[in-house]
């Protein structure tokens, strides 16, 4: 079962993306920051990562740690955020810019990382 961790200030959206990447199959953490999900000492490390641009100040040396990670991440964002020029230099596995509905967000983990892959 992949694990997916979920990095979202905001209690709803990350409850609601974590409920229904369970019912897909996936064992989805929820974190209120990147310092949370380093801190957490896992048994294993996330297989992906969805992280909320807005509500976190996620800045680039954040974005730099998660990437030690190795694994996919999908970035959640605006259009003004998306503008930022550290942004478009570094590997996400997507960028989605709200408004994104729950299941948009769940398609885009399953076509990155699928249940079964």
């Amino acid at each position: 079962m992949p694990i997916v961790w979920i990095i979202d200030a905001d209690q709803w959206p990350r409850a609601l993306l974590r409920a229904e990447l369970i019912e897909r199959g996936y064992d989805a953490v929820g974190f209120l920051s990147v310092e949370d999900a380093l801190n957490a000492s896992p048994e294993r490390f996330p297989d992906l990562i969805v992280v909320e641009m807005h509500g976190l100040a996620l800045m680039q040396a954040d974005a730099s740690k998660l990437f030690t990670l190795e694994a996919p991440i999908v970035l959640l964002t605006g259009a003004a955020e998306a503008t930022e020029p550290w942004i478009a230099q570094l590997p996400w596995a997507a960028v989605l810019r709200r408004p994104v509905s729950i299941g948009e967000i769940a398609v885009a983990v399953e076509r990155i990382r699928p249940v079964d892959g």
